[in-house]
This record gives structure tokens, C-alpha cells and sequence, in this order.
């Protein structure tokens, strides 16, 4: 009688619409899962076709394709005598649904359509995919003639059903059911179900992965049973990146870690595990029992195939491990990082331009850049093929070998520092000693001549010459002037990013990297269609405070000394003239407000769902020791002035990595209006109400 079970789960790096590319991963995940000796093999959510389709699952074509993919798995010998668990969308009754197909030897034994859709924050299931509401019911679904000529089967099961092999009973959940309060897998145990599968399209978030590891084990803990978690990993076609982390737990304790952030595009995961742990582990706990014995049975799939071989007894199995989670500075430093290499070699470009300021946030984009070549190159040394081929095709050079990071990055990445006269000279020597120690092709200009010749057309048409502030003007014309020079950066930022390579003789193009943080977007502290309009931004989704964390980091791990008098310079947009020779502009001093504020503002409005009273309540309590009420009212109504009036920028925002749950992106994530009464003059009363009682 057989009892240990070999189960295979993977993180792989599906690309929207790549179905080629997505059939051969699911392959070698197939390959690999067999080499090792496992019987069935689970794969991320929607693999097939790539989780972030969008309204492209609308199309016929991506269905059509979809079953296309599905039809050589099921011919393949590739896949032959493994239980094949992929994702793909379905159309049954005119309806699409999000589903897994589960096949084996050529035959389809369940198509499973998942119940509890994703619809917050970036996810927006709902518009593409209808949950399946029918629970524990199962119906024909007639399958198309290009599957039936390989299968041989009219129609097989769709619905709410558990496969019942000859040791064991599975039970499949789809990523956000996990998440869901009366989650699948505790009905599923209660009814006999031995193997919880999970295939997810989850991706990072800053601080999350503990988060997804306790759903996982805890599944377990109380109903006993082996969960086996799947993911996409990677960068998928957009914003967000997927951080693989594909485990598997049994009894309420983690037995295999796939990796967080990781080049490979397939990583497989196999485990042996004694069912016999799960049956003991559940025979003692009376309060499970009683509940099992009450439950509503599932329908079962009968399937006449083992996961255990029968003469098994010498077959070692699995011990527990210590799960390892990456600190946030880690999680900086990798997960942007794996983002920008697969948006480099999916875009066919040949590397990056960064405007290098000698500020914290281009300093901190530059290092994600550098980590990014020491992952290269660590991934090369260890053999991985595909990342060693994508790098000779970036740097146009079938011979080369990325071995140095600040070699590698010297053939991937311009920096600039582009000075004008309201420029320091301590920026400037920052920026310089970093693109030195990062390696970087460097590039010093000025940009004086644009601005003089911009600002001398409007004199021309006008008759008036527009002055700074601090030299007699008003605050109109000083903040014109800032604005010109800095959108003549992001004109010139294209310029060089474009010709750059040419000039020196290379071939390709380069990649803009914008460096605004996510505190800067949300105040709007920033010009539309400056330095912050690039095609992609790294760090647009991470705080002011992580990002000084994240530079400590580097100064102990990477020996970037020139970040340390980086640190410790005060941050400045240096826009406004020097006064004796010295930076007078400050950025708090700008905005109104400290940067550890924002991050505070920012997780009330979005998180919390604070608007300007709610936000103000709580504040009056959390900052009691430091502010009268009358104080944080002023504070909270200029947030809300600053944050209503440049709403509209967030529609030009750059494509950022997403890293925080507060994140002011009107792409998708956090959708609100971009015209606002900014005098906000109901709510500022009841504030001004609430500060006189007080």
C-alpha cells in the first residue's frame, strides 16, 4: 500500500499573450517535475495565456489559443503520466470563467472555475471572469473539436468537484480563494481531502510574503493536510511584479521554499510526503472529526492513478524548514531589480538612462540598476542559460560573458547630471563618484543654454522677463522658471536616451528611468512632463523612509561609500538659485511637510480609507504628544489642498514598480477623481468644528 506522495509545484515567468514562450516553460516545469520523480504537477494561475491578459480576455483569440497551447500538453509525451494541473480561461454556457484544467495520459479529468474572484486594489477579475456560484455542483462542458480529436472525450466535468486517485484525495483552491474568509480548503478537509493546490498570480508588495506564508501553513494547522502553493513570477506585462515564493506545507509547517525574487524563468519544487503524517495528524483532533462527520460531500472525479508507488517504505520523505524572509531593504534591492531586467529583454532595448541628480531617489534608482548586474551576473555564474543569452543579445556581443557587475553595468546604464547655474557642486561630485562606483557610463552637460533660449522666446513674445522669487519676482514666475528646467530634462533625458548609444558608435536604444517616490507623487510634489515622465520607474512605488533604509543597505552590502554624504545631504529639487554658493531650497521646506508625514497621510487616505475628518480623528490622538489639535488640523487641510490640487498628475505618472499598498497610481489602483474642489469646505468645516469643541 503506497503512502508517501511526490508532488511537484512551480513559480514560473508566464508573459501576457507569449503563448509560445508560456508553453515552453509549462514544458520544462512538466520535464523537470517528472526528472524528479513527481506525479503531479501544479502550475500558476492562468499560465497558459499569462495572468495579465487584461481586456484582451474579452478577445475570441485568446481563447482560441489558449485551447490550442492546451492541445499540445495533452498530445505531448512530455506530459504523459503525470497529473497536469494548468490555467487557462474557459468559456462554458457563454459565460468565461477563470478555471484549472486538470488532465492526465491524454484525458481531461476536471475542468475547475474559480469561486472567489480577486477585485481590489490592482485586480479587477470581475470585469473579465464571472465566479463560479454553484457550489459542490458539477456539469458537462462540451469541448472543442480540436481537443476532442486528441482525448477522445465529448464532454467532461466543470464545476466544484475533487479528484479521488487510488491513495489519496485533492482539492483545488485558485490564489484569492486562500485569502477569503470561508476559504474552500476547510470544507474540502473536512470532506477527505488529503492535497489543498493553490495556483496564484500574486504579486509583491512590500512586507507580504510573511503574510501569504501564514495563509498557507495555517490552512493546515487546524484541518491538517499538504497545501501546495503555485505563482507567477516576473514581470507579466506591466506594474506589478510576481514574487514566485511557490511552497508547499503539511500539518501547519513549511516543507519546501521556492525562491522570492529569482532570474530563472521555471523553478520547480518537489516534495515527498508520508499521507499517513496527515491521517495521524487529523485523528486527534476530536473538534475536526465532529464537523467532518456533518459535512456536505463534494463530487468526486474518480482517477485511476496513484501519487505513491506501492513498495515504498525506503522512500525518504520531507522534513519541515524554517521559512526565510528577505528584509525590506532586500526586498528593494531584488524585487525592482528582477522587475527592470525583464522589462529590458522583453523591450528588446539595450539598457537605461538615468538623469543622476546626487539626490537619495535617482541614487537609490541607480543602485536597483546595479543590483539588477549583480544578479545577472550571479545567474550567469550559476549556469542559467537563458539570462546569459539575453544579456549577449542586450549588449549586442554573442561572446560576451557578464562576469563584473560594474563592468556589465557600464555596457547597460547612462547616468547624467544635467547642471544648471542653481546647481551645487557637491550634487554634482555625488553623482559622479557613485556612477564611478556603480560603473556607469557617465555623462556631465549643462543645461543653461536650453533654459536661457526657452525662457528668451517668451520674453521676445511678451516684453517680460520672468524672475525667481528670491531676486524680486513672484512666486508665478519662480515657480515657471523651475518648471522649464526641469521638463528641459526630460527633453534632453529622450534626446540622449535615444542617441546616446549612437554617438558612441553602438547599436539600440535606452530605456528612460524615472526616479519620484511614491510620498512625491501623492503630495504632487513634482512637475507634469519632468524628469518624473519616463517609461518606467523603479522606485515610484516605495517610500522615502524605505528608500533611505534601502541606501544604508547598499553603502554595508554594495561598499558604495559615495552614498553616505548622500544620506546625509538634506533632499533638495536645486530649481532655485544658490544663495553664496549654497543649496537654500529644500524639499520638506517646499512641500510643507516632512517626507515621514506623507507616508503617514498616505496610508490613512488609502488604507485606511481616511478622508480629511477621519484622517484628522485619528491624528489628534496619534500625534498628541507633539501637536495641539489646531496644529494638526492645519496640517491635515494642507495635505488635503496640495494632494487635491495636483491629483491631475497622477494621470501622466510613469509606470512604476508597485511596492506599497498606498500607492497614489490612478492607473488602476487607486482610482479618484483628478478635478477636485480642493477647498474641501464642508469637510474642513466639520474639522474646524470638531478643534473648537475640543
Amino acid at each position: 500500500m503506497g503512502r508517501v506522495v511526490a508532488v511537484a509545484t512551480c513559480a514560473l515567468n508566464q508573459w501576457a499573450l507569449d503563448f509560445e514562450g508560456n508553453l515552453e516553460r509549462i514544458f520544462r516545469s512538466i520535464n523537470i517535475a517528472k526528472s524528479k520523480g513527481a506525479r503531479y504537477r501544479l502550475g500558476p494561475e492562468l499560465e497558459i495565456c499569462g495572468y495579465g491578459c487584461s481586456d484582451h480576455y474579452y478577445e475570441s483569440d485568446t481563447l482560441l489559443h489558449s485551447f490550442q497551447v492546451l492541445e499540445k500538453l495533452l498530445e505531448s509525451p512530455i506530459s504523459q503520466d503525470i497529473i497536469c494541473d494548468v490555467g487557462m480561461p474557459v468559456l462554458h454556457k457563454n459565460v468565461r470563467y477563470n478555471c484549472r484544467v486538470i488532465f492526465l495520459n491524454k484525458k481531461i479529468l476536471l475542468i475547475r472555475p474559480k469561486i472567489s474572484l480577486a477585485n481590489a486594489g490592482n485586480y479587477r477579475e470581475l470585469r473579465w471572469f464571472t465566479p463560479w456560484s454553484k457550489a459542490r455542483h458539477v456539469e458537462e462542458f462540451f469541448l472543442p473539436r480540436i481537443i476532442q480529436e486528441v482525448t477522445g472525450q465529448q464532454t467532461v466535468p466543470f464545476g466544484d468537484a475533487v479528484l479521488a486517485t487510488e491513495d489519496t484525495c485533492l482539492g483545488s483552491e485558485i490564489c484569492e480563494e486562500l485569502w477569503a474568509p470561508n476559504s474552500p480548503h476547510i470544507e474540502m478537509g473536512l470532506d477527505g481531502v488529503e492535497i489543498f493546490t493553490n495556483s496564484s498570480g500574486s504579486h509583491h508588495v512590500l512586507r507580504k510574503a510573511h503574510a501569504r506564508v501564514d495563509l498557507v501553513n495555517s490552512a493546515t494547522a487546524k484541518n491538517g493536510g499538504i497545501y501546495i502553493l503555485a505563482n507567477q513570477k516576473g514581470c507579466d506585462g506591466d506594474r506589478l511584479y510576481y514574487d514566485g515564493c511557490a511552497m508547499i506545507s503539511m500539518n501547519g509547517e513549511t516543507i519546501a521554499q521556492g525562491s522570492q525574487f529569482s532570474l530563472d524563468d521555471v523553478e520547480v519544487l518537489v516534495a515527498t510526503l508520508d499521507l499517513e503524517d496527515v491521517r495521524s495528524y487529523r485523528a486527534e483532533i476530536s473538534s475536526r472529526n465532529l464537523a467532518a462527520s456533518k459535512v456536505n460531500p463534494y463530487p468526486r472525479v474518480k482517477v485511476n492513478f496513484a501519487l505513491s508507488c506501492p513498495d515504498d517504505v525506503a522512500v525518504p520523505t520531507c522534513m519541515p524548514i524554517q521559512w526565510r524572509h528577505h528584509s525590506p531593504e532586500e526586498e528593494i534591492s531584488l524585487g525592482p531589480a528582477c522587475w527592470l531586467w525583464d522589462y529590458l529583454r522583453r523591450s528588446k532595448q539595450a539598457g537605461f538612462f538615468l538623469p543622476l541628480s546626487g539626490g537619495i531617489d535617482s541614487s537609490a534608482t541607480a543602485c536597483i540598476v546595479y543590483s539588477m548586474c549583480h544578479q545577472v551576473c550571479l545567474a550567469v555564474k550559476y549556469g542559467n542559460a537563458d539570462v546569459l543569452a539575453d544579456a549577449r543579445r542586450i549588449v549586442n556581443d554573442e561572446t560576451y560573458i557578464p562576469e563584473d557587475p560594474r563592468e556589465f553595468c557600464k555596457r547597460v546604464f547612462t547616468t547624467c547630471y544635467m547642471a544648471s547655474e542653481n546647481s551645487s557642486q557637491d550634487t554634482c561630485n555625488r553623482a559622479k563618484l557613485l556612477a564611478e562606483q556603480i560603473g556607469s557610463y557617465h555623462i556631465n552637460l549643462n543645461i543653461d543654454v536650453a533654459v536661457k533660449a526657452v525662457v528668451g522666446i517668451f520674453s521676445v513674445m511678451t516684453g517680460r522677463t520672468p524672475r525667481f522669487s528670491v531676486c524680486g519676482g513672484s512666486s508665478r514666475e519662480s515657480l515657471a522658471l523651475q518648471n522649464v528646467q526641469a521638463r528641459i530634462r526630460m527633453v534632453l533625458a529622450y534626446l540622449f536616451a535615444q542617441l546616446t548609444l549612437w554617438a558612441r558608435g553602438m547599436a539600440g536604444g535606452l530605456l528612460v528611468l524615472g526616479s519620484a517616490n511614491v510620498d512625491e507623487s501623492l503630495r504632487g510634489y513634482l512637475t507634469k512632463y519632468d524628469c518624473s515622465s519616463a517609461d518606467i520607474n523603479p522606485i515610484g512605488g516605495i517610500s522615502k523612509t524605505d528608500l533611505k533604509s534601502f541606501i544604508q543597505y547598499c553603502i554595508e552590502n554594495f561598499q558604495l561609500t559615495a552614498l553616505r554624504s548622500i544620506m546625509s545631504a538634506p533632499p533638495t529639487a536645486e530649481l532655485e538659485p544658490l544663495v553664496d554658493g549654497q543649496v537654500a531650497q529644500t524639499d520638506e521646506a517646499d512641500m510643507g511637510m516632512t517626507y515621514a508625514e506623507l507616508s503617514i497621510y498616505g496610508k490613512l487616505r488609502k488604507i485606511a480609507k481616511a478622508g480629511p475628518y477621519s484622517m484628522f480623528l485619528k491624528l489628534i490622538n496619534m500625534w498628541k504628544e507633539i501637536c495641539t489639535p489646531r496644529e494638526v488640523a492645519s496640517k491635515v487641510k494642507h495635505f488635503f489642498r496640495m494632494y487635491s490640487v495636483n491629483r491631475h498628475k497622477m494621470t501622466t505618472l510613469t509606470p512604476s514598480y508597485h511596492a506599497e499598498n498606498y500607492s497614489p497610481d490612478d492607473n488602476r489602483f487607486d482610482l479618484r477623481p483628478f478635478l477636485y474642489n480642493t477647498s474641501w469646505s464642508w469637510q474642513f468645516r466639520c474639522i474646524e468644528k470638531q478643534v473648537n469643541a475640543l
